[in-house]
């Protein structure tokens, strides 16, 4: 590991206990996010809080901005921030003009979050089909031989929480721009880790929460909408005090939406939740998502030519090509066991359906190598 890595590395305290590999889960925090918070805490119990709003406003306009950068919006307009990656893929479920008879295509193996938004649309006479899971994730013949002349959506992630596969984000833009299908993404296990051009592939709503791979604290995250797109959304199904044009003006009444993403902010916004994803987004932007994906990759690529010689099989095709952060053991007959040993000896996983691991960019080769250490190479397989 670099010199500059290690300092990095420094800013992770749990690194001085445990062998942290869990990032598709929740991350630990970072000291950057634990003082910008208690500096944050501090002046909202010593000063009125109408005379630190407009700092609190510029902070989030910050935020917007750099999620922009980002996943390469053109505007931070374009960003709106949210609670969760379920309220984000939620709102696009409701916005878009969906009507009986369309369809929604979802990958088998999918997380909730990204099938049950669509899964509600029933009452509206809009059906959901699921596309079978190749080697772990999503095959485009397959997707493209599902498509029919009143499919509407297709709702993706970029790589699979229980196999590890990374979904080719950029040949389905490509396939629903040229079908005139909504593309809706949901980029909570990649981003942070890996680049995302929300332009190169021709998305429409991309939604990601705060607290895995973005190594920030639960309970914030963002929404993307591509602007173009406003113009044909259904009024919101949510619509507080924010959501108008006119926001500031509380007995106007005025039910105007603004052109731009902020017709998708409700109320009081999660103040600390994006205190904290501002630090961790500035962290990951000052180390580089180019080289943060080089480093976690090579812990992945090491990850796994360790445990194939010890007997390991894995959930996803393991082809370069489709590695994500994530990689999930699928031939241990107890996988709770072999998390069990691995807590006692201070690496953390978990347990999705197979054991997985997911390491970020501060993890050393060591931290990956132990686990082949701790598991051995037949004990957990008999």
């Amino acid at each position: 590991m670099s010199e500059d890595l290690v300092r990095y590395r420094a800013e992770f305290p749990i690194t001085e206990k445990y062998a942290f590999l869990s990032h598709a889960a929740v991350s630990p925090l970072n000291t950057r996010i634990v003082q910008a918070v208690a500096a944050h805490n501090q002046l909202a119990s010593t000063e009125p809080p109408m005379r630190f709003l407009g700092q609190v406003f510029q902070l989030m306009g910050d935020l917007r901005q750099r999620l922009a950068t980002l996943i390469n919006a053109r505007e931070a307009s374009e960003v709106v921030l949210m609670p969760n990656t379920a309220m984000g893929l939620n709102t696009a479920a409701v916005s878009l003009p969906l009507r009986r008879g369309d369809n929604v295509l979802i990958l088998e193996g999918d997380y909730p979050a990204n099938v049950y938004p669509w899964q509600q649309l029933a009452y509206k006479g809009v059906l959901t089909k699921v596309v079978p899971q190749h080697k772990g994730g999503l095959d485009l013949d397959m997707l493209a031989a599902r498509i029919d002349r009143h499919t509407r959506v297709i709702a993706l992630s970029t790589a699979m929480f229980a196999t590890g596969f990374r979904n080719d984000i950029e040949a389905v833009g490509k396939l629903c721009k040229e079908r005139g299908i909504y593309f809706v993404v949901d980029g909570i296990q990649t981003l942070g880790a890996f680049p995302m051009d929300v332009q190169a592939c021709n998305i429409d709503f991309l939604a990601a929460g705060s607290q895995k791979w973005m190594l920030s604290a639960p309970g914030a995250g963002f929404l993307y909408v591509r602007q173009e797109l406003l113009d044909e959304l259904e009024p919101g199904a949510y619509v507080g005090a924010s959501s108008v044009v006119d926001a500031m003006n509380y007995l106007d009444y005025n039910l105007t939406f603004p052109a731009s993403a902020d017709r998708f902010t409700l109320g009081t916004p999660n103040i600390y939740g994006a205190v904290a994803l501002r630090e961790s987004v500035m962290l990951l932007q000052e180390v580089g998502i180019e080289r943060i994906q080089r480093q976690v990759l090579t812990h992945v690529d090491t990850l796994i030519n360790d445990l194939s010689e010890r007997g390991y099989t894995f959930a996803a095709d393991p082809s370069p090509a489709h590695r994500s952060g994530i990689v999930v053991i699928n031939n241990l007959p107890d996988p709770d066991a072999a998390s069990k040993r691995l807590d006692e000896a201070g690496v953390i996983a978990t347990v999705r359906g197979g054991l997985r691991f997911a390491p970020h960019f501060y993890n050393t080769t060591e931290e990956v190598l132990k686990v082949g250490e701790v598991l051995g190479d037949k004990e957990f397989l008999l």
